[in-house]
């Protein structure tokens, strides 16, 4: 019982934090430069490297685009910028996609730790506030829907999995996760994103269910490739930043790879439209 209070509370405090942000633009920048951090001191342990070439790289990239490009919009070529980091970022993680179904370790050679901690991390730290800032507009609540969806998938693929699941999704990475955790969670996301585009009124409803399903299958890849990294360690949680629920990675891993696969989404239909 003391061990679900504590993670009630741990829960509850992260959640109170991130949608108390969200109601000032340059709280919600502040707030996830300060994750951004803390996520990369997690994920720099779990691959074994001990630079601090990777903060400064994460500071140069989140804060140039998340200031300069993005809010104030002044910067020349911002949406070159943008497009060739989003290419970039969406090749790197193919890569670890490709990885994630080898039987083999990931290779972590010398440069390829550098360009994940770049171009999987800190990438996906200015997708999230790229999401936040659609059409150059601030606009919260789409971000905070793309985060609920994460959250009702997150939930639901625990709930489905723990009573109904049979079927291993992934057994050799995560044995608790299950096939009808997995589809339990995309159909509970995609009626979440009903209500979602009811209240938000940012967006029509087949928008959201539409990144319903991409927060569900990227959210999920993007949580199997960090515990494949766990596993790689030899740790159960990337850190113990938040109790009961382990580091913020492990809270942060889902919405992090999902991220740049939901800006895509959003910049084709604007395209379209």
């Amino acid at each position: 019982m003391k061990e679900i209070l504590t993670r009630a509370l741990s829960g509850l405090l992260y959640v109170s934090i991130l949608i108390v942000s969200l109601y000032w633009q340059h709280a919600l920048i502040g707030l996830f430069f300060v994750f951004g951090l803390i996520c990369m001191a997690e994920f720099k342990k779990l691959i074994n490297l001990k630079s601090i070439f990777p903060y400064i790289v994460f500071m140069v990239l989140y804060l140039g685009f998340a200031y300069w490009n993005i809010v104030f919009n002044t910067a020349k070529g911002h949406d070159e910028a943008s497009q060739i980091l989003l290419v970039i970022t969406i090749f790197v993680q193919l890569i670890l996609i490709k990885d994630l179904f080898s039987e083999k370790t990931i290779p972590l050679f010398e440069s390829k730790r550098f360009i994940i901690t770049t171009f999987y991390l800190s990438s996906g730290f200015v997708f999230l506030i790229a999401i936040a800032n659609y059409e150059q507009i601030f606009t919260p609540l789409l971000l905070l829907g793309s985060f609920i969806l994460v959250w009702i998938n997150d939930t639901f693929a625990f709930l489905v999995g723990k009573n109904f699941g049979k079927q291993k999704l992934f057994p050799s990475i995560s044995p608790k996760k299950t096939v009808e955790g997995f589809l339990g969670g995309l159909f509970f996301s995609c009626i979440a994103s009903y209500f979602i585009a009811q209240y938000t009124e940012i967006l029509n409803f087949t928008t959201w269910l539409i990144l319903a399903i991409i927060v569900s299958v990227f959210g999920t890849i993007g949580d199997l490739i960090e515990s494949k990294f766990k596993r790689q360690a030899k740790v159960k949680d990337s850190g113990v930043i938040m109790p009961g629920h382990g580091g913020l990675l492990d809270r942060l891993d889902s919405i992090i790879f999902a991220a740049p696969f939901i800006f895509l989404f959003l910049r084709l239909i604007t395209y379209v439209s």
